[in-house]
């Protein structure tokens, strides 16, 4: 089987809330005829991007074209996790044309493409492109800057700088996320330190509510995991990964009887005790619809997204480094 004859298959990678999820909601949308599946792969153990995608599914992209895998990173269970759900989305009744692989904000992509040689796959999908994503503003403000690690030497580089360079340098297309955001000096700062980062010359596309043409990033047949001497990473030669600099932890919550209290306590969160990333529903009370909560560190965004189906169970997701979850404390201030 020739290159041509296997299934386009787009990894979608960046950093904890730059925006993935919102991506390839456009794309879903967008898809133009085109029939997607769509692999969604969560860090934590209570699943939220899956769930916001499947509510958006059309016919291009029905929910059962729709995988989620959660507590886990798909490229380190590549023959328990990886390959089922790709085998499971090559054998759908109506096969994909396309294949989004979104991976989780702490994923590194190169072991995930190396994952396409494996031989129950490597006849049948190709990688078609990676596109990283980067929060301009959170780039512009030195979150990913190099710098010392906590408990190691000054030149051992933060495990978010680590995550995120590997994420730069395996890309084919870096979008510029939350571009609304930012003012031009920061956009352009934004853009200086991807050149610094860059291994290679890349096309970084400035985008706002994950808007941009489907045309621009699919289709564009880079077959990657056959370039991957291109695409350093800070783990080449390493035969796995591990994710021990960074953790999760899920809390539930009654119903909320203001929204902006709860606003209020996760910016407390970013700013007491560091966390990068909460996610999840929050009921409240008297509301039928279940209120959506995306934060990135103090940046916290609500909305109402869908109404209540069965219990309603308050959870969000907090994400942060290792060091810095403390659970007793996430609870101490989310539920005072």
């Amino acid at each position: 089987m020739n290159a041509l004859a296997k299934t386009p298959v787009t990894v979608i990678t960046g950093f904890l809330g730059a925006g993935k999820t919102t991506l390839i909601r456009h794309l879903i949308a967008n898809a133009g005829g085109r029939k997607l599946a769509v692999l969604v792969n969560e860090f934590g153990t209570a699943g939220v991007d899956g769930d916001i995608l499947k509510s958006c599914s059309n016919a291009d992209c029905p929910e059962t074209n729709i995988l989620e895998l959660a507590n886990g990173c798909i490229c380190c269970t590549v023959a328990d996790d990886f390959i089922p759900a790709m085998e499971q989305l090559l054998a759908l009744s109506d096969p994909p044309d396309h294949i989004l692989i979104e991976t989780s904000g702490l994923a590194l992509p190169k072991p995930l493409l190396r994952a396409f040689d494996w031989p129950a796959v490597r006849s049948r999908i190709t990688v078609d492109g990676v596109i990283a994503l980067a929060d301009a503003e959170a780039l512009a403000a030195g979150d990913f800057d190099e710098g010392e690690a906590a408990g190691e030497g000054a030149d051992h580089d933060s495990p978010l700088a680590e995550v995120f360079e590997d994420q730069v340098n395996c890309a084919d297309i870096i979008l510029l996320t939350k571009s609304d955001l930012a003012d031009a000096d920061t956009r352009a700062a934004a853009r200086a330190k991807l050149a610094g980062i860059a291994h290679r010359e890349l096309p970084v596309i400035e985008v706002s509510e994950g808007i941009v043409d489907p045309r621009v990033i699919l289709g564009l047949e880079a077959a990657a995991e056959g370039d991957l001497a291109a695409r350093p990473s800070h783990h080449d030669g390493a035969d796995d990964h591990e994710h021990e600099d960074f953790d999760s932890v899920v809390i539930e919550l009654p119903e909320v009887t203001d929204p902006a209290d709860l606003t209020a306590r996760i910016e407390r969160l970013a700013r007491e005790q560091h966390i990068l990333r909460v996610k999840g529903h929050v009921a409240v009370q008297g509301k039928p619809m279940r209120l959506l909560v995306q934060a990135v560190g103090a940046r916290v965004r609500q909305q109402y997204d869908q109404p209540w189906t069965g219990a309603r169970v308050s959870q969000l997701v907090v994400i942060g480094e290792h060091h810095d979850i403390d659970e007793a404390a996430i609870r101490q201030v989310l539920l005072g």
